[in-house]
């Protein structure tokens, strides 16, 4: 999938697109110390204005993680947010900045599994979820291994054309979510295909099974069916923001032998406990907004009412 202009674009219904676009532009041309302080501010903020995703956050945080007292809820709801903020700041950094400046800002530790990964004659499922430092640290991890990321369209054409441009800058391509050909064809073919299977796709194409403490969570049936036809080298990577304003870490993993996959639970279970690791290697930076659980088995009622 490759951006494509149009001329429609530059009609008046795109303007205001136009004057967001060229506003993120000359905002991330700041300092990074600045930036880092003003996504915090600016996150913070929004909470007044996304009640209902704030809403949504807290009882996903609640579901997984009973064991939180109503305070400790309530701060990580704050340092979420404060991350929603910044995460706006950062896609404009990873669509704008040079090569030369996401170096100077960042760091990957355990690039060697990857690199080793990279010389062998297998596919590689690189696993993300969707923290939202994932635009961020998928073009700072471009600058060492490109590869095709799993891609879903932007209601706005002109801000999709944006999107895929600058994201292309450290990526060979992408492919629509609903694609799994042209993924299986990626993974055969020993590309390396950017994988985050921790979002609810619905009743069609998932399972049930655990994530942290919510016993059924509709889970994508698409990891069995990519190892099971591919057999790729799976590596899981994570971008963290660093809490001094210093910059971004991405840490990638050792790759995962032995993966359970005699059936589509059985891959959804195993996976669910990958990305719950890398998850709580910064907890306050996972997208909490998402309905994680808006489908339910038997027709439970949604936790969400």
């Amino acid at each position: 999938m490759r951006p494509h202009f149009s001329r429609d674009f530059l009609f008046p219904r795109y303007w205001l697109t136009w004057f967001g676009i060229a506003s993120l532009y000359l905002l991330v041309q700041l300092p990074y110390p600045i930036l880092f302080r003003l996504g915090k501010l600016l996150g913070r903020g929004s909470q007044c204005f996304l009640k209902r995703r704030a809403k949504i956050a807290k009882k996903n945080l609640e579901l997984c993680f009973p064991e939180l007292s109503t305070a400790q809820i309530k701060q990580r709801l704050i340092n979420n947010f404060e991350s929603v903020g910044m995460g706006l700041i950062e896609t404009g950094m990873a669509w704008f900045w040079s090569d030369k400046r996401i170096l100077k800002w960042s760091n990957v530790e355990g690039i060697e599994y990857l690199d080793e990964a990279v010389k062998s004659d297998r596919g590689i499922l690189l696993v993300g979820v969707h923290f939202l430092t994932l635009e961020i640290g998928g073009r700072i991890l471009g600058q060492y291994h490109q590869g095709n990321g799993v891609y879903r369209a932007h209601n706005n054409r002109l801000l999709d054309w944006i999107q895929l441009k600058g994201r292309l800058k450290s990526n060979k391509g992408f492919i629509d979510r609903h694609n799994t050909r042209q993924m299986i064809k990626t993974l055969k073919n020993n590309g390396i295909l950017w994988y985050a299977p921790d979002h609810d796709y619905g009743h069609k194409n998932s399972v049930f099974a655990r994530f942290f403490a919510m016993p059924k969570a509709a889970t994508t049936i698409g990891t069995h069916l990519l190892i099971k036809t591919t057999n790729p080298t799976i590596i899981a990577f994570t971008p963290l923001r660093n809490p001094d304003g210093s910059g971004y870490t991405i840490s990638i993993s050792k790759s995962i032998s032995h993966f359970p996959c005699p059936d589509a639970t059985a891959a959804a279970e195993a996976m669910n406990r990958i990305v719950e690791r890398e998850i709580m290697k910064a907890p306050d930076l996972y997208m909490w907004l998402h309905r994680r659980f808006k489908t339910r088995p038997d027709n439970i009622m949604s936790v969400y009412n």
